[in-house]
């Protein structure tokens, strides 16, 4: 029999933050991951404080963003390398009131830069307003590098999690004894039996990777209806879109369309799409995560509903959930399960 801590199911961006303060800790852990591509996987990683569509920002952005920074100078320790991207958002205004509402909002929301910038490879008529503080994570080699020193610490277990083996009155999985088992699953929470009911609902996300015929010479993430920024080999991400309703496993042609049309409508050139991406963000109708325990299994937890911001929320809820756990510090109201029972 072997004896840990913590089990951990899921691999998305709750389960992998919550892993760091486990192995910042010395904690002993299993992480299961099935290997599927999460909407963590495939998410543009963005870092942003404020809300582009209406110039606000929100709940515990600056306490949030200040987290994360820390949390990832401690991840580069063990990983040797930096996934932060200082590349900040450069908003295109569509027309003159934008401009001017954004003017307006800048002397209530710091995040918001009073300067003006105009670019030259996107059509910006009416000027950009830049983001203070935002910034994109390496998505790609920061899951690719975190999965691979789990599986060369022996804290990865390459398999789909089986409910049914679970011995809840003795807290042990197969031949694995836990004190405490995480389920931050995204929206496979839906086949768990333990936690099947908490309120969270599919966004179905699309982006696009493009090749675009002249590159973007300025050194940004731009977004006028969605965010375009340099991959590798030449090729762009774009996107992302949001969508309650189409929640089947495929791509949906009119996802495909907006998002060309959109580049079509601000991009001067032409470009050619390569490939289309989906996934489902778990969210949560008070926009607010849900982590608590189990009504009657106590050592269960669920850390779910990260939605739109899942690094922030993940890295910042990780770290009340590892403090509530091991300190008894409480978890914040607002993302207690306990709010909706």
């Amino acid at each position: 029999m072997k004896n840990v801590d913590y089990i951990i199911v899921g691999d998305g961006y709750a389960a992998l933050f919550f892993a760091h303060q486990l192995i910042k800790n010395k904690k002993s852990f299993y992480l299961f991951s099935e290997g599927k591509r999460s909407a963590s996987f495939v998410s543009a990683g963005i870092i942003n404080p404020a809300v582009l569509k209406r110039f606000t920002t929100f709940w515990l952005a600056q306490e949030q963003i200040n987290a994360l920074k820390i949390t990832l100078s401690e991840i580069e320790v063990y990983t040797h390398k930096n996934y932060l991207i200082e590349k900040p958002i450069l908003r295109v205004f569509h027309d003159e009131k934008e401009k001017e509402l954004w003017l307006k909002k800048s002397n209530e929301i710091s995040f918001l830069s009073k300067d003006f910038l105009r670019v030259n490879s996107v059509k910006n008529p009416f000027e950009c307003g830049l983001v203070n503080q935002s910034a994109r994570l390496n998505v790609r080699d920061f899951f690719t590098d975190l999965i691979n020193y789990l599986e060369q610490n022996d804290h990865l277990i390459k398999e789909k999690f089986n409910y049914n083996m679970i011995n809840t009155e003795k807290s042990i999985y197969k031949d694995i004894q836990f004190k405490s088992i995480i389920f931050a699953e995204g929206m496979g929470v839906k086949d768990n039996p333990f936690f099947s009911d908490i309120p969270v609902n599919p966004n179905k996300g699309h982006h696009l990777e493009v090749r675009l015929s002249e590159k973007i010479e300025e050194d940004f993430t731009i977004k006028k209806k969605h965010f375009i920024f340099p991959l590798i080999d030449n090729t762009y991400y774009y996107g992302g879109t949001y969508d309650r309703d189409q929640i089947h496993h495929k791509i949906d042609d009119s996802a495909v369309e907006k998002l060309t049309n959109a580049l079509s409508e601000f991009y001067p050139n032409d470009f050619d799409v390569i490939n289309v991406k989906f996934g489902f963000r778990p969210t949560v109708k008070d926009r607010r995560p849900i982590i608590g325990n189990h009504s009657r299994y106590k050592n269960f937890y669920v850390f779910n509903g990260l939605g739109a911001r899942g690094i922030l929320n993940g890295n910042y809820f990780a770290i009340n959930l590892y403090q509530h756990l091991e300190t008894g510090e409480e978890i914040h109201p607002e993302v207690n399960l306990k709010r909706f029972q």
